[in-house]
């Protein structure tokens, strides 16, 4: 018996007892609605095999990747070093945060446009979109990380004779560690959300584009593949994320179930 509440306990912990159930969810409503409108999840497999087997899926998801990745890693180098010099002197700190708060509200999809006209239509306006939207969340992250180490820990750096680039880098940025890989999970969020939004309005591939093209085939069955592709990329990102973060930074507090 203990072995049966053990396995239960399993799979509701792995969330295959959600999907399953979500999936189940699915199938009903969509015996309730017409294919056009809710593709029941076998029709959904369909099209993802279709547009497989002929290549523009798995095409397209590398586009979308590559764009994902150049894009969110410039913004991790550019926003982790600002952020730290930001959170570590009060003074910049009071003159640049009136400036993040109020960029931090505008959605990154806001500036398309303008970097449509500034980058053009090319890939380096899509690039520059994503990693914008990437610095924010990771920046004000780090800032807050740096605001939170514990002030004993730099008055024992000081009573050791540390100086002020010693006490930097072995107090302040081992302690900011979990803040920045906090934000850093949180801008391959925003990467993935600004890139769907670029492809769907300027780009002629991709998985944004994909399920923006959709609609003129009436192709729901296709945009519930993108939509799906979207979600696994999304998760399994930041599955690994977070399994790097154990196994890399687990000293610095970086745990993650």
């Amino acid at each position: 018996m203990n072995r049966v509440n053990n396995g239960i306990k399993l799979l509701a912990r792995s969330g295959i007892v959600t999907w399953i159930l979500l999936i189940i969810i699915w199938k009903i409503a969509s015996l309730f609605s017409s294919p056009d409108f809710l593709p029941s999840p076998e029709a959904t497999l369909e099209g993802f095999m279709e547009i497989a087997n002929n290549g523009v899926l798995i095409e397209d998801i590398a586009i979308s990747l590559q764009r994902i990745v150049l894009g969110w890693g410039r913004g991790v180098i550019i926003a982790v070093p600002v952020g730290l010099l930001i959170g570590q002197f009060k003074t910049v700190r009071w003159l640049v945060e009136p400036f993040i708060n109020f960029f931090r509200f505008v959605p990154a999809i806001g500036f398309l446009t303008l970097f449509l006209m500034w980058f053009g239509v090319g890939e380096a306006s899509k690039l520059v979109l994503i990693t914008s939207a990437t610095i924010f969340p990771t920046v004000i992250n780090t800032i807050a990380g740096v605001a939170a180490v514990d002030p004993v820990k730099y008055q024992a750096a000081e009573s050791l004779g540390a100086s002020w680039m010693q006490t930097f880098f072995t107090v302040t940025v081992p302690a900011t560690v979990p803040y920045i890989f906090t934000g850093i999970r949180l801008g391959l969020s925003s990467a993935i959300i600004s890139i769907v939004s670029a492809e769907m309005l300027a780009a002629d591939a991709g998985i944004g584009y994909l399920i923006y093209t959709s609609r003129l085939y009436y192709r729901t069955d296709w945009i519930f593949t993108g939509i799906v592709v979207l979600g696994l990329i999304g998760f399994l990102a930041d599955k690994l994320l977070r399994v790097l973060g154990n196994r890399l930074f687990r000293h610095y507090g970086v745990v993650n179930q």
